[in-house]
């Protein structure tokens, strides 16, 4: 690494350039999305450009500059021209740094956007307020929905105007579908997806039939030319036969072609499904929960008999007495050893408490009373204790149907966090025991398994037989793929969600193992602090397979390039579509807008389904003509 204040500064004066500080994952994706999709010139400022993912930014072509300082200094700052500068995205270290970072960058050019990464989005906000132009995200935060979705078996969703925005595939696609999404989806390869293909118009079907029947196409709305049948005369009516079996009838003539794979639709929900747990599981789940004090076999009889010996000395002392609160009573004391035991001047004189009988009850109590007292304690103490030590709890016996995150670090923990807000069990593993999550984990009162040991062991104590699903969210892809692949082997039906970064692992991934998803955080990630780089609001992302589709709302402002355009001028096949307007007259949105020729006016706002190239040309033409 060099010394303080020494680095690599750009060789030629740059202006209107993007800096981006940092070289993790999520730079490195940030750095593809703006040289790739935006076109842009981008200097990054890396600690070490021998770690991490700086030698790879090094490599990418269209990149201005790789500048190395240890931390982001006022020297620093000026080596990357931030004078000059467009855009600032600070996309690594601590809540802390960045934010030091953002206010020095705003005091060298008061213009500059500044785009910066917070795990704390409370904090993130208030610190919005102090910058003219910037704007705070997390990465966890916009990759943490999808990983839960996926370990749900179920689509992610986007909230657009109180609708839930999902993806749906192939028969979980319904008539009311805002638009398709992709089509030739094949598992086995999934480069032959299409994003976002060309829509065909109405008249689309009726110009295949010309093309196949030729003079003979269409006689009438709805049908098609059927000849008319044997021994019928030369006047008979021609019928008509229904649309939807000529098209039957057209596939399976020879040559005719069907597009392959499958096909993925944007659909809207009213609202977002949870997924409770019943009272009844839970009470169950408590009852096992408080038996995991109770780990030893010849413990568990010997309480049980105790128990049950004081029930029955309980009964006894009722029948006796006919008076069940004084039964209750004289039990309690019994059991704490406090009862006045009968003198024998008492007895002589026949004012003892009940006889024989009542006396052996009472004894009886009295001895399971020191067998119990004990335990009661123990456990009480144990709870208090590992309270006061800060350590999480570890999971019960009585653990069902849970979803276990491996990983607390700033995903997992979000994850965690967002699958215990549904109302689904969660089970957390984690090595370091001074991970960011413990403590979050610890207050929500989410089991933790703790330690270093192999991962059979650590699965088997997080209750991996008796697991819905596993994520595997840790920042190192082979620790990832070796907690999916152990937890695979210990419970064949487990469904297994793994953070991956590399693509061609995630594709060998996908082929292999079935009931399994892989999700990257900076690849969801990334679009969002580009478009943010350039000013539109991403409202979240939406995973088809290892391909991302953003829903972004924009506004038509003044000056801004959008004015005039209409949906023939937004959309374009693999880049965009306008799923929604809301005009600048009126609050409402107006979902599946059918007037496509109608120009946008400053105070309109269109949300958009978009792929990262088609959002960069829309964000181009606010930037250059904005």
């Amino acid at each position: 690494m060099t010394s303080e204040g020494w680095g690599t500064p750009p060789v030629e004066p740059i202006s209107q350039h993007y800096i981006v500080c940092g070289g993790n994952a999520l730079a490195h994706r940030l750095v593809l999305e703006l040289v790739e999709h935006y076109e842009v010139p981008v200097v990054v400022l890396v600690a070490d450009r021998t770690r991490d993912h700086a030698p790879r930014i090094e490599r990418i072509t269209g990149v201005a500059a790789v500048v190395e300082y240890p931390n982001i200094t006022e020297e620093a700052l000026r080596a990357v021209s931030i004078g000059t500068a467009r855009g600032l995205a600070l996309v690594e270290g601590s809540d802390q740094e960045n934010i030091h970072a953002a206010l020095s960058a705003q005091g060298h050019n008061p213009s500059i956007r500044i785009v910066f990464r917070m795990f704390n989005q409370r904090l993130g906000e208030n610190i919005e307020r102090l910058l003219r132009n910037g704007a705070a995200l997390s990465g966890s935060a916009t990759a943490a929905p999808a990983f839960a979705a996926a370990a749900l078996g179920r689509p992610n969703s986007v909230e657009v105007g109180g609708r839930y925005l999902h993806i749906a595939f192939d028969d979980a696609i319904t008539s009311d579908r805002l638009c398709v999404v992709a089509d030739r989806i094949d598992r086995q390869d999934l480069s032959t997806i299409r994003l976002l293909p060309e829509q065909e118009g109405d008249s689309a079907q009726f110009v295949r039939l010309a093309q196949e029947f030729g003079d003979d196409g269409p006689v009438r709305p709805g049908g098609v030319r059927r000849e008319p049948g044997p021994g019928a005369g030369p006047d008979a009516e021609v019928e008509a036969a229904p649309a939807a079996e000529v098209e039957a009838e057209a596939e399976s003539r020879p040559g005719a072609a069907k597009p392959p794979g499958g096909t993925a639709a944007l659909q809207a929900m009213r609202m977002e499904p949870r997924e409770p747990t019943n009272w009844t599981r839970r009470l169950r789940w408590r009852v096992l929960d408080a038996m995991r004090f109770f780990t030893s076999a010849r413990m568990r009889l010997v309480l049980l008999t105790a128990l049950a010996a004081v029930l029955l000395a309980f009964a006894v002392l009722w029948y006796l007495s006919r008076d069940f609160g004084w039964t209750v009573y004289i039990s309690l004391l019994d059991l704490a050893g406090a009862a006045q035991p009968d003198q024998q001047a008492d007895i002589a004189a026949g004012t003892g408490t009940g006889g024989g009988w009542q006396r052996a009850a009472q004894v009886v109590i009295t001895l399971c009373g020191i067998t119990l007292a004990p335990v009661a304690t123990a456990i009480v103490v144990e709870v208090l204790g590992s309270g006061r030590r800060g350590l999480p709890r570890n999971p019960s016996a009585g653990t069902r149907d849970h979803v276990i995150v491996v990983g607390l670090g700033n995903v997992g923990t979000r994850v965690a966090v967002q699958l215990h807000e549904m109302g689904v069990p969660v089970v957390c593993m984690e090595r370091d025991p001074q991970a960011r999550g413990i403590a979050t984990a610890r207050a929500l009162g989410i089991p933790v398994v703790l330690g270093d040991g192999p991962f059979e062991e650590q699965l088997r104590r997080a209750r991996l037989k008796h697991a819905r699903s596993l994520v595997a969210v840790s920042g190192d892809d082979a620790t990832n793929l070796e907690a999916a692949l152990e937890a695979r082997h210990g419970n064949p039906d487990v469904r297994v969600t793994v953070r991956l970064f590399d693509d061609n692992f995630a594709g060998h991934f996908y082929k292999t193992l079935d009931n399994a998803a892989s999700r990257s955080v900076s690849y969801l990630a990334a679009p969002a602090f580009a478009a943010a780089l350039m000013g539109s609001e991403v409202r979240g992302t939406l995973s088809v397979f290892r391909h991302v589709l953003l829903i972004a709302e924009l506004t038509v402002e003044d000056g801004s390039g959008l004015i005039g355009l209409n949906r023939h001028d937004l959309e374009d096949p693999g880049g965009v579509r306008v799923i929604a307007v809301r005009f600048a007259r009126s609050n409402q949105l107006h979902w599946g807008f059918a007037d496509r020729t109608r120009r946008l006016a400053p105070g309109d706002r269109i949300v958009v389904a978009a792929t990262r190239s088609g959002l960069a040309r829309l964000n181009t033409v606010l930037v250059e003509e904005g």
